[in-house]
């Protein structure tokens, strides 16, 4: 029996495709009800239409989806929960963000309060599981982010010259600042090396951004918000898919870069080391570190063999993330 879902999030256009829109989708194609909260800009009218739609549909629903983030976004879900639970509704926060565990520490009360009373507590990476079970909890399950692996298509790259793509919203927690001096370094020792920034401003971070770049000369290319299939297509000009995050859980947009055959350089933060086994399907290095990203791309660029392995096997790996495949693990959680 296909059940009705409420989905709390920031479903908010102005932003790049979310969880609450990706997820939110598949479960209508699969015959789910969907209702939604909350696509208000003002964060306090966002909360109220969160609060409203539980009580709204508190009579029409079977469970309620509740991304749950690590930043100011914690106490949407604390709120909701709470009003979940005296509303006698099942919830299921879906936990997003590295720093989570951090909240487990930091805001120990808030954090039982919302996760001990969860009907169950979904981790996209078995990182947050693994923290999650470290602070005691015991209702977490692993369902890993998912793709429609049909929608990229896989394609083996030559590596004659340097092309950067990193892909993302523009937030200092996402270091894009790194990026632009990774380039520019590989720039100073006489390599053809170019940077294309794909993603939203989130806190101020673009212009930032954009003012370094311009201040050392470096050649980054701006796309703003791009949708997905545009960014698919825009991949085809590049080779190297860096992420310079500083927190991480396990970002659909590297397992997207994994699917479309781009060799992976990223920190080994969070959820990453879960993700990637370093040297096999990509590579992990230090975090905030130019030198350590520059022997890494360089280490790709010199080795095409090792690369096209890397790539393949990647590939590989996230080819377990399909939808058709994912999709096999919400039905038996939503459908008891």
């Amino acid at each position: 029996m296909k059940r009705n879902l409420l989905y709390i999030g920031n479903k908010l256009k102005h932003k790049n495709s979310s969880s609450i829109d990706l997820l939110g989708k598949q479960f209508e194609n699969e015959g789910y009800s969907l209702f939604y909260a909350s696509s208000k800009t003002f964060k306090l009218w966002r909360l109220i239409d969160m609060l409203w739609a539980c009580l709204y549909y508190r009579n029409s629903i079977h469970y309620v989806l509740l991304d749950t983030y690590s930043t100011q976004n914690f106490y949407y879900a604390f709120f909701v929960s709470q009003l979940c639970r005296l509303l006698k509704l099942k919830y299921i926060p879906i936990l997003h963000g590295g720093n989570l565990p951090d909240r487990l520490r930091n805001n120990s009360r808030l954090s039982k309060l919302i996760f001990n009373y969860a009907y169950k507590n979904i981790a996209p990476s078995k990182y947050l599981k693994h923290s999650f079970e470290n602070f005691g909890y015991d209702n977490i399950v692993h369902i890993p982010n998912t793709i429609e692996i049909k929608n990229y298509p896989y394609k083996e790259k030559k590596i004659e010259t340097i092309r950067l793509l990193w892909v993302r919203s523009f937030s200092k927690i996402y270091n894009p600042k790194l990026a632009v001096r990774v380039l520019k370094t590989l720039i100073d020792e006489g390599y053809d090396a170019l940077l294309c920034m794909v993603g939203p401003d989130s806190d101020g971070s673009l212009k930032e951004v954009k003012d370094l770049a311009s201040n050392i000369n470096a050649p980054v290319k701006f796309t703003g918000k791009l949708s997905k299939e545009e960014w698919v297509s825009l991949s085809k000009d590049y080779n190297i898919f860096i992420n310079t995050t500083n927190f991480d859980n396990m970002p659909v947009s590297v397992i997207e870069a994994m699917a479309l055959g781009l060799p992976v350089v990223s920190t080994n933060v969070g959820g990453m080391p879960f993700l990637i086994n370093n040297g096999v399907d990509g590579l992990l290095v230090e975090p905030n570190s130019e030198e350590a990203f520059v022997n890494a791309i360089k280490t790709i660029f010199k080795s095409s063999t090792k690369t096209a392995e890397i790539a393949y096997k990647a590939r590989k790996k996230v080819e377990q993330f399909d939808w058709n495949v994912v999709k096999k693990q919400w039905f038996l959680l939503l459908n008891n």
